[in-house]
């Protein structure tokens, strides 16, 4: 027998988790493509002549992407169930591409190219709406398909390698868009050359990796725990023995056919609890307000005197990978929950250092530093573990309807509190004038991260270095008890 076929092929598990964390990448590079684009977009469709380009309605396309992620985690429990892991990411890669093209080009056979009608913005919303399911789809089965193939002792570590790339997306859009500019740069007309080309540019320069993932995803295998569920058990062996060697994959194969007893459990099969912690966990990642603080960094920074409020989100764009990469390199050997409670304190203290800054003099770097802390601590906490909670912490036969809920909620939480901010930020009362809704804004986030703590110290398990069908056993042990 062969070391390779005794012990598996790491260089198989990489390769495979490398194009699923693809999907991650597109995910960060969907979401922050708008932040380059909506001057030029907002520009163009003010110029429309048979309708009034609001602001209100300029917000709302913006965000429309948002509509479809709901849609797309919602889809996502049926489709993995229906037709795989696999092919669901397919799809999704394949919407981000025609999203891509038709964001691009939304006057495509139907509209006179470069002219501004209420036509073209509703089919820009719809090709934003594509996208956004395709988001969707990835946040929700990119993390459930690394967590099923990959060995217990590695899951963690390998899973938030897909929320370094979904950080590492966003990033790359930002310097895609630089560029886009910069070649540009010296042109006299680069306002206008913005405003009718250079977004559409922006959009349809995502089409390229997404292209590059619809090819890719092609070769990577079945989830074995998909297989197994189709009955196809030999496939799953050949598969798990690649990753694991032949020995460990017979165990691996025997644990996961005695927890797949049928193909699919109602969605509260194992009581209510472990349904409630899992959505529960997307919603704390959401309602400690970090998407407030990437959305809108250049304002929070320019509201602290800051000159060069670009040059420090770029700071703390940095500052995010390297904390994420914290967490990669260490979320097996602290473990899921002491990373998520130490974040959530560091958030607190982050999130009161501003809002104290707003009611008591202090020095102008002690609010920046606060933010900093605060973002940090995200990211090497919610960022990833909450998708490595919602990867490994649902029962095998409910984990596809269980992730897509929990991504919903993600989804829909994203959008409360991205919508919320702004208003919040600028409330104004008596003397204090806009310092009440700084003050008011960072004072709840940072009582929301204590609370968050509170939630993972008492109710959330461990699952360190415990399989798949090992958190099943624990579920079905608790819902056992609860019923006697």
């Amino acid at each position: 027998m062969s070391k390779s076929s005794q012990q598996g092929s790491p260089w198989y598990l990489i390769s495979i988790v490398l194009v699923a964390v693809l999907g991650g990448l597109l995910f960060g590079y969907d979401t922050a493509v708008i932040s380059g684009a909506e001057k030029g977009l907002q520009s163009f469709f003010q110029s429309a002549r048979n309708f009034t380009y609001t602001d209100g309605l300029h917000g709302f396309t913006t965000s429309s992407a948002l509509i479809g992620c709901v849609i797309g985690a919602l889809l996502s429990g049926l489709l993995t169930s229906r037709i795989g892991r696999r092919k669901s990411l397919l799809i999704a890669g394949i919407l981000f591409f025609l999203s891509a093209l038709g964001s691009y080009d939304p006057e495509f056979i139907f509209f006179r190219h470069g002219v501004a009608t209420k036509g073209v913005l509703v089919a820009f919303i719809l090709y934003r709406i594509l996208g956004g399911i395709g988001v969707g789809l990835a946040s929700a089965i990119c993390p459930m398909y690394i967590a099923e193939v990959a060995p217990a002792n590695q899951r963690g570590k390998l899973v938030s390698w897909n929320q370094f790339a979904i950080i590492f997306g966003q990033l790359v859009v930002y310097f895609v868009n630089f560029l886009i500019i910069q070649s540009h740069k010296n042109d006299p007309q680069i306002v206008e050359w913005t405003n009718t080309v250079g977004w559409r540019n922006m959009f349809v320069s995502e089409a390229f990796p997404a292209a590059l993932f619809s090819l890719l995803i092609l070769l990577v295998p079945e989830s074995p725990r998909h297989l197994v569920m189709r009955g196809l058990d030999n496939d799953a062996f050949r598969i798990l023995a690649r990753i694991n060697g032949e020995e460990k994959a017979h165990t691996i194969l025997q644990e996961i056919r005695e927890t797949v007893v049928e193909k699919r459990e109602k969605l509260f099969a194992y009581g209510f609890i472990v349904i409630f912690i899992g959505c529960m966990l997307s919603v704390f990642q959401q309602v400690i307000g970090i998407n407030a603080v990437l959305y809108f960094a250049p304002r929070i920074f320019e509201s602290m005197g800051v000159s060069n409020n670009m040059l420090f989100t770029v700071i703390m764009g940095i500052i995010n990978i390297s904390f994420t990469l914290v967490a990669v390199f260490t979320v097996e050997k602290l473990g899921r929950k002491p990373l998520l409670i130490s974040g959530s304190l560091g958030m607190a203290i982050g999130a009161l250092g501003v809002a104290l800054s707003n009611v008591v003099t202090l020095p102008a770097w002690v609010p920046v530093i606060s933010i900093m802390v605060y973002s940090a601590s995200f990211m090497f906490s919610w960022g990833p573990i909450c998708w490595v909670y919602i990867s490994e912490i649902f029962p095998n036969t409910i984990r596809s309807q269980a992730t897509a809920w929990a991504v919903a909620f993600q989804w829909i939480f994203n959008f409360i509190v991205s919508s919320t901010f702004v208003p919040m930020y600028n409330m104004k009362l008596g003397t204090m004038g806009d310092s009440f809704g700084h003050f008011f804004a960072y004072a709840l986030y940072g009582l929301i991260c204590l609370i968050a703590a509170v939630f993972v110290w008492r109710l959330v398990p461990e699952t360190k270095g415990k399989t798949l069908e090992e958190m099943t056993a624990l579920w079905r042990n608790r819902s056992k008890k609860n019923k006697k």
